[in-house]
């Protein structure tokens, strides 16, 4: 397998445990206390892209590095993106509050399918984004 390939394969699996993680820590009812643990669930997608980052880069990436890439990559328009995210993560953590007190198991397999969700794809989006700049670099410095 190339090194390319290697790279995407363990980032597949990075997203997917990133993803199962957190809908893992979302499915479980905590009522009164799903917004901090959506805010630690998107700590948990930026240490995602992160580690996607390092897995293609092989170096660290600093918090404004990342602001700047995810403007980038249209991920983060300034407030707009955002503002969406955190709606996201806002509603699934009032989902949650609701199927805690209501929907009971089914409900707390929705919002952990909800949440494993969101982190997959925002995760395949950042992959691609690293992905295409790795192929972009290594494409350069084998023309030159």
């Amino acid at each position: 397998m190339s090194s390319l390939g290697k790279k995407r394969l363990e980032t597949i699996w990075a997203i997917a445990g990133y993803a199962a993680g957190g809908g893992t820590a979302c499915a479980a009812p905590t009522p009164c206390a799903e917004i901090p643990k959506q805010v630690i669930v998107a700590a948990s997608d930026i240490l995602m892209y992160t580690t996607i980052w390092k897995i293609y880069f092989e170096e660290d990436l600093s918090h404004n590095d990342l602001l700047g890439m995810l403007t980038e990559l249209g991920l983060v328009t300034l407030l707009a993106a955002g503002t969406a995210y955190g709606v996201a993560r806002g509603s699934t953590a009032l989902l949650k509050e609701v199927s805690d007190w209501a929907a009971g198991p089914a409900g707390w397999g929705l919002c952990a399918a909800i949440t494993g969700s969101l982190t997959g794809i925002v995760g395949i989006a950042w992959a691609m984004y690293c992905d295409r700049r790795y192929c972009e670099t290594h494409t350069h410095v084998l023309s030159s």
